[in-house]
């Protein structure tokens, strides 16, 4: 199976960001030692507006499919903690590029 990507906008408020990067670093620990990542982006000018990525090598195995317990209490907190997206479990899978007829130096 593909790589799989879920991406979720999310809006934390000032007062909560402190825990939420804690949580958010703590996932990303927990992710870590199944293969998995978990990034957390910053907007430059929209106070407390964070992306969040989570991606894994197999979609069956994404955190967002199959979460351990672990995974699932710290997704959790971090969800208490911050106001996401409607659609931020989505999961994304991998499309293989390679032999799609791009030109390298990209679409004419």
């Amino acid at each position: 199976m593909s790589r799989a990507l879920a991406v979720a906008r999310v809006q934390v408020a000032a007062a909560r960001q402190a825990e939420y990067l804690a949580g958010a670093a703590a996932l990303a620990a927990a992710l870590k030692a199944r293969g998995q990542h978990f990034w957390v982006f910053r907007h430059p000018s929209r106070p407390g507006a964070f992306l969040e990525f989570r991606e894994a090598a197999d979609g069956a195995a994404h955190v967002s499919v199959a979460p351990t317990p672990a995974e699932a209490r710290l997704g959790d907190a971090l969800r208490a903690l911050a106001t996401a997206d409607p659609d931020a479990d989505v999961l994304w899978l991998e499309v293989p590029l390679a032999g799609a007829g791009v030109p390298a130096t990209g679409p004419a």
